[in-house]
């Protein structure tokens, strides 16, 4: 090339190429647009002229040294400090790139191959209009570039040259440029192994410590062309050598230049084929705008199961427009670590565990909006379709219904039931010859209490309607002397599925009867793994003797296919005690402490309506005293603070204190329900549709709403559970077994007793062959505690019996067991029923 001649530009780095160490990893693909970012102010903002190349001035013209670096699309940048930010948050058409304030590096876009690393094209511009040209031989085969071959333009020699570096194992850089000084046309052009020349070392004080490897190691290795008069592009020099190893076929797919290839072929395609949208992101795939390229990606996002969120965006420094964006899966990165957090009582459950799925678009010359890259795999379970709906980025609520066409009382909308994916057919009942009426069962005398006229039909009627909409719903009736209904219960297959699942404990229900006029309502009550309440059945009683009772408990029993519960709690009544002795002789029976509550609420209204003391101490009498001695302290101390001591009722209720008590028959397995009934009055939510002088039909329709609010819920529980998981106290083996197991609800549980467990004394031990016993005292206090341990079978037990009441093993087992160096929980003492897979 002749350096002499008037009209050519010969473009070479200057001095101030010494920036590149401080360059952000965002690429520039026109003028007059730069990069922002909420942490990287010390980033260097590059002039960009002509695309990707920095145009020089030369006195004569000469072609550029080799130990000329120019700083291009593919030239190594130093990583702004920004402690989530992605290597392909790339700078493109200018646009300014605003990141996350993530607390971890995503590292997913930092192409590493062996020993060098290499910019992610991610977010790249492409000239569309000019692709598809390759160089073919005459038996239409790839030729390799060599020393004299022409190209129509600069583009066909930059695709051959790197169509050339990818099958031989390279990537390559667009290095110095020459152009016409009258037409700014291009007159040569040279290209360069990705790792030609040196990094830059006057900068290497600023860079932190966790920089990335150097990547260039002087690598000679070139091709130049020249523009020759008859308007082709010759080369005139190709140096073939490299002082590096190449890249395995297994990892040539992440060099830049293959990425690049890639990208290309799949705007051909997009152009060529015009493909519809089948719902799953390709690359190249093209889109008319930013939020259309979002809303697709969310919509798969709903098939698949995650949620999206939007990441790093790039901006035109001109206009504002979005150049390129990037959409991930809402558990991307990690949650940044604060110092305040120590001071959160109740931290927020971790969400973000590195998940590397995402999509990113870029514009491209034509306007379109163009997939660069598309992760698609996941490093978590995705939600289930019953629970796609709950998904933020979704912006849809989910209905969870069961098997009810209108529960919302008015509506004459049918709303879709997400629920129903969740119920099983558990009763096999034929729509033809179906009979609810239990004629064997009838009673001998009249009902005791009467009906509105009409009530019995349109209670009748709505059952059938339902048992005939579905078929696993289970209804039946008990008729007086007179042929009259006297009692009817139900339970639709939801409640079916949930007494299978948690029907260990039930408790029923009728406080309803402390409340003046009101329906002779009833439920089966019990607990889910979620320490949430469920309803197992309901009935209408009109009747209560002990044949009434008989009827309903036996009934209850055959609608739940035969299964019996293990702990059964009703009111201190004496016909309901009589009928589960009779119907239920292996159950234990208890009465239930609640129950009682509200009855003693009731009895001494006086008292608990006028002073918040004294419901508060009543309160605490009755369920906050797990020992027999605190119980009888605490009674009697309520009853000298109040001057009971001549109440009839208390001195009757405490004669029989073992019946109900907290601290009597811990050898019971309750579940914790009287927590579950503290927090949620059902008969309290229902009182407003009790009155009997209001029709049916809104009571058993608002039923069935609360009983839908309750699935719901789950479903919520559920949801939070698979996507959010608690703050661990520690990096302790056992607790993350824990965690890994239980739900939230219990895990929460399980971790205080472990709190508790690291402040317990061991203070004796004997042994006696396997056995040993041990006895333990927390800290500062003088209760003993003695616990029991099989090494044989490494069976434990502890006198406080709390693993048999709850199910949840107690501080005193904990530490015995951490005593013993067993540092996993023994899965004898996980039950099924608190754990993630109870309803597995």
């Amino acid at each position: 090339m002749n350096s002499s001649e008037p009209d050519i530009t010969t473009n070479a780095p200057e001095e101030d190429i010494e920036n590149e160490c401080q360059r952000s990893t965002v690429l520039a693909s026109d003028t007059g647009q730069a990069s922002q970012s909420p942490k990287s102010s010390f980033v260097e903002q590059i002039q960009v002229v002509n695309g990707d190349e920095r145009e020089y001035q030369s006195p004569n013209g000469s072609s550029v040294d080799k130990s000329q670096v120019v700083i291009d699309s593919e030239h190594d940048f130093e990583t702004p400090s920004v402690s989530s930010f992605d290597k392909s948050q790339g700078e493109i058409d200018g646009e300014a790139s605003l990141t996350p304030d993530d607390s971890s590096v995503n590292k997913f876009d930092m192409e590493v191959v062996g020993e060098f690393e290499c910019q992610s094209p991610d977010a790249v511009s492409v000239d569309v209009s000019g692709v598809g040209i390759n160089v073919k031989g005459e038996n239409d085969g790839y030729v390799a570039p060599k020393v004299g071959m022409e190209f129509e333009s600069e583009d066909d020699a930059y695709k051959c040259y790197s169509i050339y570096a990818v099958i031989e194992g390279f990537s390559i850089r667009k290095d110095f440029v020459n152009k016409s000084r009258i037409s700014g046309a291009v007159v040569s052009r040279r290209y360069t192994c990705y790792r030609q020349g040196y990094r830059p070392a006057k900068h290497t004080g600023n860079i932190r410590k966790s920089s990335r490897q150097e990547t260039r190691t002087g690598c000679l290795a070139h091709m130049t062309i020249a523009r020759q008069p008859n308007g082709k592009f010759r080369v005139t020099h190709f140096e073939t050598k490299h002082n590096h190893e190449f890249v395995t076929p297994s990892t040539a797919h992440i060099l830049p230049s293959q990425k690049r290839l890639d990208f290309v072929q799949a705007v051909e395609a997009d152009l060529a084929n015009h493909p519809g949208m089948d719902g799953i992101p390709k690359l190249g795939m093209g889109f008319d705008s930013e939020d259309h390229a979002y809303k697709f990606y969310n919509t798969y996002a709903g098939q698949i199961g995650f949620s999206v969120r939007k990441d790093y965006v790039n901006r035109s420094k001109i206009d504002g427009a979005v150049a390129s964006r990037r959409f991930t899966c809402f558990r991307e990165g990690f949650r940044q670590k604060d110092k305040r957090d120590s001071n959160v009582k109740r931290p927020r459950k971790e969400t973000r565990i590195g998940c590397l799925a995402q999509l990113v678009i870029s514009r491209q010359p034509d306007g379109k909006y163009r997939v660069t890259h598309f992760e698609e795999k996941h490093n978590h379970e995705l939600v289930a379709a019953c629970r796609v709906r709950m998904l933020r980025s979704q912006k849809r609520l989910a209905v969870a219904q069961v098997m009810d066409d209108n529960l919302v009382y008015g509506s004459k909308i049918r709303p879709k039931s997400a629920i129903e994916l969740l119920c099983r057919t558990v009763v096999d009942c034929k729509d033809l010859g179906y009979d609810p009426v239990d004629y064997k069962s009838k009673l001998p005398f009249r009902r005791m209490r009467e009906m509105k006229e009409g009530e019995a039909e349109r209670i009748r009627l709505y059952f059938q309607s339902k048992h005939l909409k579905n078929p696993s719903f289970f209804y039946a009736i008990q008729l007086d002397a007179d042929g009259q209904i006297a009692n009817v219960f139900w339970a639709d297959a939801k409640m079916l599925v949930d007494y299978s699942d948690f029907g260990d404990v039930v408790c029923f229900d009728t406080t309803c009867r402390l409340y003046r006029d009101c329906r002779p309502f009833a439920s089966f009550i019990g607990v889910n793994h979620h320490k949430q309440m469920v309803i197992f059945g309901a009935a209408l009683l009109y009747d209560v003797t002990v044949e009434s009772f008989k009827w309903l408990f036996q009934t209850f029993i055959q609608a739940m296919s035969g299964k019996k519960p293990k702990t059964f709690l009703t009111d201190d009544e004496a016909t309901m005690t009589e009928a589960v002795g009779s119907v239920l002789p292996e159950t234990h029976h208890r009465m239930c402490v609640w129950h009682v509550y509200q009855n003693g609420l009731k009895q001494l209204s006086d008292l608990s309506v006028g002073s918040g003391s004294f419901v508060n101490d009543l309160n605490c009498c009755f369920f906050d005293q797990e020992e027999e001695e605190d119980f009888i302290n605490a009674w009697k101390a309520m009853l000298d603070a109040y001057g009971l001591w001549e109440n009839e009722w208390l001195r009757e209720i405490f004669e029989c204190r073992e019946k109900w008590a907290v601290a009597y028959g811990r050898h019971n397995f309750c579940a914790d329900i009287k927590s579950a009934l503290l927090r949620e009055n059902f008969t309290a939510n229902l009182k407003k549709y009790l009155k009997s002088d209001l029709d049916v039909l809104p009571f058993l329709k608002h039923l069935g709403k609360v009983v839908n609010d309750w699935h719901y819920k789950e479903l919520e529980a559920n949801y939070d559970m698979s996507q959010r998981m608690p703050r661990l106290m520690g990096d302790v083996i056992l607790l993350k077994q824990a965690r890994d197991t239980y739900t939230p609800e219990i895990f929460e549980l399980f971790q205080l007793e472990y709190e508790t467990c690291l402040n317990i004394l061991v203070n004796q031990c004997t042994e006696n062959g396997s056995l040993f016993e041990y006895k333990l005292s927390i800290y500062g206090q003088l209760r003993e505690y003695t616990v029991t341990f099989n090494s044989a079978d490494e069976n434990v037990s502890c006198n406080c019996m709390k693993f048999e009441f709850m199910g949840v093993l107690c501080s005193h087992a904990l530490k015995v067991l951490d005593y013993r160096n067993i540092k996993l929980l023994p899965t004898k003492y996980i039950l099924k029923r608190w754990t993630k897979d109870a309803r597995v």
